[in-house]
């Protein structure tokens, strides 16, 4: 099934560890006292930052985090561009601050350590652990409730390696925020500005390679080479800054809200930031989602190719009311993911905030509906839940 709908100061490749880039800091991830004499690294007032490896508190599960450096770049795609949508203009200037990027989108081995809370979160709840009251709401999360079908979003496989899908927006937030409270760190979804930065990786190109399509067999799956499904995250060449998959394999979620109008409401002549070039979402969809998937053609994976996520198609076959606000139902959902980011200055907490939460009324209501009934649960996340866990079992 089909779906349709730079400028940078530094070029950074696939890092390798050594020994003389070992001394990072680990009350800040990713700091290194010294460059390291191979691989990426982008000079900060700090010292350098430095791709590194994190495992999830209470788990053998690991990702990685690469460090992009901070630039200038036209947002979307001239009208030349072929295949160029209307949504992809005005084309604004945009800045971007350092920043640490995912290596890889995240897994199902990653994504079912956050599913695993919410038998935790209803255990605790059950057993009056952990509860959450008005003081420490800030630190409260819902855990997505269980897959409705699950043989559906598991058709294709759900081996540990597999980039995750089917979930939605606010889940995807809801994910950044449990991680970035049980690490101590800022995770987070991008904005799409930010996701098309790190995408082109230097590139003012129609792919982060080039203009032409004829290479995509070495950096992406898509519509032609993927019949079963998104194969492992990682399995194709990484763009110029050493991250992987960034076109196809699954389309990756944003902050931010679909307009039709593209960036027109940021075209006023003077560069803005990337953390700025967001329209909240007002209702759950349209969001808008990056980077083509496998079940899409080349065109759609272009650089600046913008997908609109669409509750009532991709929610079809949900039995609920309301609708989940955690999972789709139907197609093209299996092939919608995510990748985190993390600034090398951590947004302050207002901003950060509405980067973890529903800014959105109908999600919310729906949330507020679920807990009401007991079809959802609330937990505390911080530093102190794996142990919480543990001592639980």
């Amino acid at each position: 099934m089909r779906f349709f709908p730079i400028l940078i100061c530094l070029l950074v490749l696939p890092f390798e560890p050594s020994a003389e880039a070992t001394e990072v800091s680990k009350s800040a991830p990713g700091i290194a006292n010294k460059k390291p004499p191979t691989g990426p690294s982008v000079k900060v007032a700090k010292g350098y930052m430095v791709p590194y490896s994190v495992v999830i508190p209470g788990t053998d599960v690991s990702f990685r985090m690469i460090p992009i450096p901070g630039g200038t770049f036209s947002l979307g795609s001239p009208e030349s561009e072929a295949d160029r949508g209307d949504d992809e203009g005005p084309q604004i200037e945009v800045t971007v601050d350092p920043m640490w990027v995912a290596e890889k989108e995240v897994s199902w081995a990653e994504y079912k350590e956050f599913m695993n809370l919410y038998d935790i979160f209803k255990d605790f709840e059950a057993r009056a652990i952990r509860r959450v009251v008005p003081d420490t709401m800030v630190d409260a999360i819902t855990a997505p409730t269980h897959l409705y079908d699950p043989s559906f979003t598991y058709e294709y496989g759900e081996e540990p390696e597999q980039p995750a899908v089917t979930m939605t927006q606010y889940s995807a937030q809801q994910y950044t925020k449990w991680l970035s409270r049980v690490l101590g760190q800022q995770y987070r979804l991008p904005t799409e500005a930010e996701w098309e930065y790190a995408c082109r990786a230097g590139s003012g190109k129609a792919y982060s390679w080039g203009d032409s399509a004829e290479p995509i067999d070495d950096y992406a799956w898509y519509f032609d080479n993927a019949d079963d499904g998104a194969p492992p995250i990682g399995s194709k060449k990484p763009n110029a800054f050493g991250l992987f998959d960034m076109h196809g394999s699954v389309a990756e979620l944003t902050v931010n809200a679909y307009t039709e109008d593209g960036y027109t409401k940021f075209k006023t002549g003077k560069p803005v930031n990337a953390t700025e070039v967001v329209i909240w979402p007002e209702t759950s969809s349209p969001v808008v989602v990056r980077g083509g998937s496998w079940e899409m053609d080349p065109e759609q994976l272009r650089s600046a190719a913008r997908l609109s996520s669409d509750d009532e198609e991709w929610k079809t076959e949900d039995p609920n009311f309301p609708k989940s606000p955690w999972w789709f139902t139907s197609d093209p959902a299996r092939g919608v993911g995510f990748r985190i980011f993390r600034s090398y200055t951590p947004l302050d907490n207002k901003t950060v905030t509405n980067f973890w939460k529903a800014n959105s009324s109908d999600v919310v209501e729906d949330v507020e509906a679920r807990l009401l009934g007991g079809r959802g649960v609330l937990g505390l996340v911080n530093e102190t839940l794996p142990e919480a866990i543990k001592n639980a079992n």
